[in-house]
């Protein structure tokens, strides 16, 4: 089991940043090394859809959602099992609940955060 803490979230205004932050930590204290771990999105009346994921020990191996347009940033540290989205130019679109995700590398096994709110005011 993996536990996911999200933080970062809140308000901001149009061309504003913001940076989330993913923590992941697991009750018996091991997280299996192989994962890939990323952020996607809810807005109101929408489906969930993929923000940014990066593998854990190839970097090449990220995917990015078609809207972000080199305005968000996924980092992460495999020491601290983290993962990172610096937003930049936020637009009042980029509003939602922003999840944070963990799964094994070919996706047997997936956890969610609890989400943490974004909002961009025009």
């Amino acid at each position: 089991q993996v536990q996911l803490v999200e933080s970062g979230g809140g308000l901001v205004q149009t061309g504003g940043s913001l940076r989330l932050s993913c923590a992941a930590s697991a009750a018996s204290g091991r997280i299996f090394s192989v994962n890939v771990m990323g952020w996607y999105r809810q807005a109101p009346g929408k489906q969930r859809e993929l923000v940014a994921i990066r593998h854990s020990t190839n970097a090449r191996l990220t995917e990015y959602g078609d809207f972000v347009k080199g305005r968000f940033t996924i980092s992460r540290d495999n020491v601290k099992n983290t993962v990172d989205l610096q937003m930049n130019d936020l637009k009042p679109e980029d509003t939602g609940v922003y999840y944070c995700h963990w799964r094994s590398p070919y996706g047997q096994t997936e956890y969610w955060g609890q989400g943490t709110q974004v909002t961009v005011s025009s």
